[in-house]
């Protein structure tokens, strides 16, 4: 019996007999503290998993190389409320990677002595999948942050890199809790600088005014945080009159945080100059047309369903009725 136990028991295969480990990502490894995860409640953790945050988007944006491809992978993930995918804006907007880190007059904000580097991995990661792994990452992070209850100068450095990414790839979801806890939660605690203040108290009422369509109410945080800053002023005024010439005006003029909230009024803006102009005119030359629709001919005609006539330079809206 005991020779053929043991001549029929099964030898140690070894390596043969195992499956090939699976590779995490790390910043997925970690779930979310709502769930039940409770790795970010620790302080070192939280910004170890921060540092990561920060090395994917510059791999990202490095992988992309000019701003034009960094716009169109970023606009991916960037959702109208329809639920359709945004273009990428026509005009490149400049230094996408450093606007994360600084206030709009480029002097860094809340500089915290630079983290340890994390060495380069030897995984491959998709970037097409970067920016949604990005996005839940600062979402764990932020729940970490605040389950912990945590306001110093790293969290709220957290909270400013958090905001300004999720901004320029339009994630609502992502920005405005975040924007609501700094202001409401986080400023009162430890205060915010009067630039990161203006700043931050601007882009809420942006997002009031041009997504939220509230104008009473982006004025009453106007007027709380004393946002001064001149061209949030014209938006709003712009938005109140339905001044389109205006709006695109500054729309053009402003940095890409604030022309992508401006984006959630573009549509309305678009629709509204179309209206006047169908009323008004009976020709206008193809170069006023896109500059105050804020749109070329063949979006116009493809996405706005006009059917107006190109001629040469110049679009016919309607031809004089012969009596």
């Amino acid at each position: 019996m005991s020779g053929r136990g043991d001549s029929g028991a099964r030898a140690h295969s070894g390596g043969w007999g195992r499956l090939k480990p699976v590779t995490l990502d790390p910043l997925e490894a970690v779930g979310l503290p709502s769930k039940g995860d409770n790795r970010l409640l620790n302080f070192k953790t939280q910004e170890n998993y921060y540092t990561k945050i920060v090395d994917r988007y510059m791999s990202f944006c490095s992988d992309a190389g000019r701003s034009d491809e960094l716009l169109r992978r970023m606009s991916q993930l960037s959702v109208q409320p329809g639920g359709a995918t945004q273009p990428a804006p026509a005009k490149p907007l400049k230094g996408l990677a450093s606007s994360i880190y600084a206030t709009p007059d480029t002097k860094p904000t809340n500089a915290l002595p630079k983290l340890p580097s994390v060495p380069k991995k030897t995984v491959e990661y998709d970037s097409s999948k970067d920016l949604s792994v990005l996005t839940m990452s600062m979402r764990k992070l932020r729940e970490g942050i605040v389950a912990s209850n945590r306001v110093d100068e790293f969290s709220t450095q957290a909270y400013i890199f958090c905001i300004r990414l999720s901004i320029l790839i339009k994630h609502m979801e992502s920005y405005h809790p975040a924007l609501l806890h700094l202001l409401h939660r986080m400023h009162t605690v430890r205060p915010l600088s009067r630039l990161d203040l203006q700043e931050f108290s601007g882009y809420l009422v942006l997002d009031l005014a041009c997504r939220q369509q509230d104008l009473a109410q982006a004025h009453v945080v106007r007027i709380r945080y004393g946002v001064k800053d001149t061209k949030i002023l014209a938006v709003l005024d712009a938005l109140a009159h339905d001044n389109y010439y205006v709006f695109w005006q500054v729309k053009r003029s402003v940095d890409g945080h604030k022309a992508k909230l401006m984006e959630y009024a573009e549509e309305a803006m678009r629709l509204h100059a179309l209206k006047c102009l169908g009323r008004s005119y009976f020709t206008v030359s193809l170069r006023f047309l896109e500059q105050v629709t804020g749109s070329t001919w063949d979006a116009l005609v493809k996405e706005n369903r006009v059917g107006w006539e190109l001629k040469g330079g110049e679009v016919i809206i309607r031809k004089p009725k012969t009596r």
